[in-house]
Order: structure tokens, then C-alpha cells, then sequence
């Protein structure tokens, strides 16, 4: 770089600091009547940063261009990529097909690079609190009025980006990666990573104002759909089956009386209602509190921009219940299951909101559990940001730092008997009997040969078809941890290199330490968790120069186990056995790579 660049480097770079002791004093609370400035200032500092980081630092004598530049930065060893906040690039909207190649088109009308964007303002704090209450307490009164306020939405110009199928295709658009990401040719993807739970919460949040400005009541707040509680809230809401709540497309044998299936198999489980209700009940524990111990876990992956930025795990909570309920109630007769049953589709279902509300609900339940311990604070997450149109129509960027405190965002949850929390199961057969059964077992299959093939962690580049129950013996690289470390670090099941041959729904569950898995479920300790994988229902029409993320960032399930491994007396074992039992026949679309074992911090 030559001396005239040095100095101007130099005099942005006290520009950057400045600007960022202004950003500080902003987001340490320090109020300011103009949060334009604020934002202006914000794009400004990323702009300086991003052309320090850019072409200036590889420029020679002969001017390299800055597409050169970023290559030779790419080849430049040791070059770590400058991360930015995941955002849509706006300007261009995938089209997608159906599996029949039916043209499925959910992007706006015209371009929303063409609207004005402003940033999100938090709501007047001196406005009522809108009250999420359960979707099976509502009086008649309310029900009336929300029916009303769908109604208006569904007879809304089709080009008014407050009209019922249009804030459906919000989910489109982010859910089956119909924009790609800004600074980036990778597709924006907001499901099975650590975007899934902020990403619906702004969704539903101006889904909500919309549906109160349209009847002129700005307490509305949506209902949720209760489906942990015992108490009356796993059935479908009675309410969904009247007026403009009605869904054509759910499946019939599902609706009331029928008790909600929250860990569905695809295939019926045949349960009455008392005991499918304590199998609900046994199942959230899990999901909620031994197996979310971690907030990579409950969260999901800390997926980053740009193509090295990809991850695909999914945390506890979106893939069962929430993968599991939206194939539940989708239609076994439609290709996909629609509408629940598919990303694209879903939320034309006017129980899609209530299910989200429930989920975020217990997102803020999970936080108090934890004493918000567990919450993130990477800077690139909480700069996140995605667009949305409001009440008045008007595109909002909000943040995801903007989205952690509801009652700045103006609403609340009625309080629910959350049950689930005193269910810990307890194993199926005590165990020492079990280890004694295992080794047995173990001995049997070792002179028939059969356990061989099975005892390898790790199963080749092709890996292994799910097409049948799969036993395998870990070997846990820590045995006897200290007491520290176990209050410090959790010891987790990894399932890697999960390939799901095209767009299928897919579900399997895994054990440790299990006698016999065909007898036992969720209400038993051996139960390590579940996978799912719901359908996004189309494919896209990928624009040229779109990237496809690499095979080595495939999919993968971290299962948190030392609860489990603790009640099941493995602790000082050097190793277990682990049980992955495909369900409902999906596991022929489904190889997996291997099973090891790690520990999260």
C-alpha cells in the first residue's frame, strides 16, 4: 500500500473508533431521539471497516480490482473471513418449484429492494402489554374478534403486503432460502441453526400488530397453542374449526378429539389420551431440560454468513415438537403434507401462529431456567437482521438484539402450568441388570459375528443406510469427570454426516444403553433424543453464481447426555451402547456418517 493510502487508512481508522464509542454509549442504553443517526452511523462504520478489509490491503503497483483482491485475500494463508451479521439480500427473490415442477412463487409483487427500509423503533412503552394467552381459555369474545381481524386480512388486496397470503409467503421466502444472503452467494437459511427462534419471533411479533391495527385494538395479542400442558391444551383448539380459522388442508383423523402427537412418528402411535398426554409430558422434559442443558442444544448451531458460515444442527425444541406437531397436523394426502406439513405452506394455516407463539413462549421459559445465563452475546448474531412489513406497511429492519426483551417489544405470556418440569424418567430396567443384559448380548453377537460391522464410530465416506435399527459401542473419551467439570462442560451424543436423500420427511431416535428399544419411549431414561427432518415442500430455480454449501458442513445431532448418563449409573463406563431406530420407514431416505462423542462448555 502506498504512503497516501497509509494515512487515509490510518484517519478512517480513529473515524472507526470514534463512530464505535458512539455505537457503545448506544447500545449500553444510552437514549437518543434520532435512531436514524444511530443506524446511519452503524452502516457507515461497516462500510469504513469493509473497504480497510477490503481491496486497499491488497492493492499493488498495477491497481488490483476488488473481485481480484478478495481472491487473492481467499489465497492469502492463514486469512481468517471478516464475519458480518446475517441479513436477505433484497434484490433478487428465488422462484421455486414443486416436486411436480408446479411454479410456487412467494416473493413480492415487485422487488422489495424497490421499498424504503426503516429501522425498527420499539413500540410506546406506555402502551398496554398484549397478553399471549392459551388458544384452549379464550372467551367467546376474543375469538370473535381475532375471527374478524383474519377475515379483513384475507380480503386485503393480494398486493398489500399485510393480506393473509402474503405474510404466509414471509415464511416462504425465509424458509426454503428464496433470498440469499447479503455480502454473499449463499442462501439465507433460517431454519435448523440459532436463527430459528428469533427469525419467528419477529415474524409473529408484526403479524400480531397488523391483525390489532386492522380491527383498531392495539391490546390484541395472539393466542398460543398450549400443546405442553395436560390440562386441556394437546388437542387441537376447538376454536380452528369455525370461520376464518378454517384450514381445509389439515388432516382429518388429527382433529379434537384426537391429542396432539408432539414427538409424531409419521405413523399413528395408537395411544389413548391419558397416555399419549404423559408421553407428551415426559417427551418436553427432555427437550426443555436434559437435553438442553447447553445453548448450542436448545438453540441450534451457530451458523455465520457467507458460505464457510453454514451449519446445519438443529436444536431440541425445532425438531420435535415443532418439526413433529407441523407434520401432525399437515395432510397425509397431500404430497408434501400441506399446508402445516411444509415450510413453504405452512403458514397459510392460521394455527401456524398459535403453534409459534408456543414455541416462543417456552424459548422464555428456557431463558429463566437457565437465569438467562445461556443467552448469546456474538456480536454477529445480535446484528442479525431481517426485513418485515408492519401495520402501516412500511419495511422494517429489525435486529436480533432488538428482539431479546419482549416487554420492550410490548407483550407478554399468561402464565402456564409448565408440568413437564418435575417429569424425570426414570430407566426401564434397573441398571446393573441391564449392563449384565448388554454383555450378554454384547458376547452373543461377537461370536455370531454380527456386531462387527456396527462397531466401527465412524462409517466410511459412504456412510450408513437407516434402513434398520443401528447398535453401535461408543467409546466416551472422558471417564470419572470432576465434579467441575461436569458443572462446567456437557458430554454429548454426536451424530454427524446426517444425509436425507431429497426433500423427505425423516425421523429417528436414539438410546443409549437401551435392552430392548422396541418396548420404550421418552418416559424412559435410555431415551437420548430425536431427529426430524421436515420437507420444505419446493426447490428453488438457483440463480447463476449461487453457491451450494460444501458435503463437509452436512447436517449433524448434538444430544446432551450427562443427566441421562448420570441416572443410568454410566458415568464410569468406557463406553455405551447407542441405539438409532428409524421411524415410520423414512429411515431409507437416510444415511448417517458416524456417532463419537464430545463436550460442550
Amino acid at each position: 500500500m502506498d504512503p497516501k493510502r497509509w494515512v487515509i487508512a490510518a484517519l478512517l481508522g480513529f473515524i472507526v473508533v470514534g463512530l464505535s464509542v458512539n455505537l457503545f454509549t448506544r447500545d449500553h442504553g444510552v437514549q437518543s431521539h434520532d435512531q436514524y443517526y444511530f443506524s446511519f452511523l452503524r452502516e457507515f462504520k461497516e462500510t469504513i471497516l469493509n473497504t480497510i478489509d477490503g481491496s486497499w490491503m491488497f492493492s499493488t503497483t498495477n491497481e488490483t480490482k476488488p473481485n481480484e483482491a478478495k481472491e487473492q485475500q481467499s489465497k492469502t494463508p492463514g486469512h481468517h473471513h471478516h464475519h458480518v451479521p446475517l441479513s436477505p439480500n433484497l434484490t433478487a427473490c428465488h422462484r421455486s418449484l414443486s416436486d411436480a415442477d408446479r411454479p410456487v412463487y412467494c416473493c413480492p409483487p415487485k422487488p422489495a429492494s424497490e421499498e424504503t427500509v426503516v429501522e425498527f423503533q420499539f413500540p410506546d412503552p406506555s402502551a398496554p402489554l398484549r397478553i399471549r394467552r392459551p388458544a384452549h381459555k379464550l372467551d367467546k369474545e376474543f375469538i370473535s374478534k381475532y375471527q374478524r381481524a383474519i377475515a379483513i386480512m384475507r380480503g386485503l388486496p393480494s398486493d398489500d403486503p399485510r393480506n393473509y397470503m402474503r405474510q404466509a409467503n414471509i415464511h416462504c421466502i425465509y424458509c426454503t432460502g428464496a433470498y440469499n444472503q447479503m455480502h454473499s452467494n449463499s442462501l439465507l437459511k433460517i431454519h435448523r441453526s440459532r436463527m430459528f427462534f428469533p427469525f419467528h419471533r419477529m415474524m409473529i411479533y408484526f403479524h400480531e400488530r397488523i391483525l390489532g391495527n386492522l380491527i383498531g385494538d392495539d391490546t390484541f395479542a395472539l393466542p398460543y397453542w398450549n400443546w405442553d400442558n395436560p390440562d386441556g391444551g394437546m388437542f387441537i383448539p376447538d376454536f380452528y374449526l369455525n370461520g376464518s380459522f378454517v384450514d381445509t388442508q389439515r388432516e382429518k383423523t388429527h382433529l379434537p378429539p384426537q391429542v396432539a402427537d408432539i414427538d409424531f412418528d409419521y405413523v399413528e402411535r395408537g395411544l389413548g389420551t391419558e397416555d399419549q398426554i404423559e408421553y407428551n409430558v415426559n417427551f418436553m422434559y427432555h427437550q426443555m431440560i436434559s437435553g438442553a442443558k447447553k445453548t448450542e442444544l436448545f438453540m441450534g448451531c451457530p451458523i455465520r454468513s457467507g458460505e464457510d458460515g453454514f451449519c446445519d444442527g438443529p436444536g431440541t425444541i425445532e425438531l420435535a415438537p415443532h418439526n413433529a406437531l407441523h407434520t401432525w397436523v399437515g395432510n397425509t394426502v397431500n404430497p408434501e403434507r400441506e399446508n402445516m406439513g411444509a415450510f413453504y405452506s405452512a403458514a397459510r394455516d392460521p394455527i401456524f401462529y398459535a403453534h409459534h407463539s408456543n414455541i416462543d413462549r417456552l424459548w422464555e421459559v428456557w431463558r429463566e431456567l437457565n437465569d438467562k445465563k445461556l443467552d448469546i452475546n456474538d456480536p454477529e448474531w445480535l446484528d442479525s437482521h431481517f426485513v418485515f412489513h408492519d401495520e402501516k406497511s412500511q419495511l422494517v429492519s429489525i435486529r436480533i438484539r432488538d428482539v431479546l426483551d419482549i416487554s420492550k417489544l410490548g407483550y407478554a405470556y399468561e402464565r402456564s402450568d409448565n408440568v413437564w418440569m418435575n417429569a424425570r424418567p426414570k430407566p426401564a430396567v434397573p441398571p446393573k441388570i441391564a449392563r449384565q443384559i448388554l454383555k450378554l448380548k454384547e458376547q452373543q453377537e461377537h461370536q455370531n459375528n454380527l456386531l462387527l460391522p456396527t462397531n466401527r464410530q465412524d462409517f466410511g465416506p459412504e456412510g450408513r443406510t437407516l434402513d434398520d435399527t443401528l447398535r453401535l459401542k461408543v467409546q466416551r473419551p472422558k471417564i470419572n469427570r470432576t465434579s467441575k467439570e461436569k458443572e462446567e462442560e456437557e458430554e454429548v451424543l454426536v451424530i454427524y454426516d446426517i444425509d436425507v436423500k431429497k426433500d423427505s420427511y425423516v425421523k429417528f431416535d436414539v438410546y443409549v444403553n437401551a435392552v430392548d428399544e422396541t418396548i420404550i419411549g421418552p418416559e424412559s431414561r435410555e431415551f437420548a433424543g430425536t431427529f426430524v427432518n421436515m420437507r420444505k415442500g419446493v426447490r428453488l430455480i438457483m440463480n447463476p453464481g449461487d453457491a451450494v454449501p460444501k458435503k463437509k458442513k452436512s447436517t449433524y445431532l448434538k444430544l446432551g447426555i450427562s443427566e441421562l448418563l448420570q441416572d443410568l449409573e454410566a458415568e464410569g463406563d468406557e463406553s455405551i451402547w447407542v441405539t438409532i431406530v428409524p421411524r415410520g420407514g423414512t429411515g431409507v431416505n437416510t444415511t448417517v456418517g458416524g456417532v463419537r462423542i464430545e463436550y460442550i462448555r
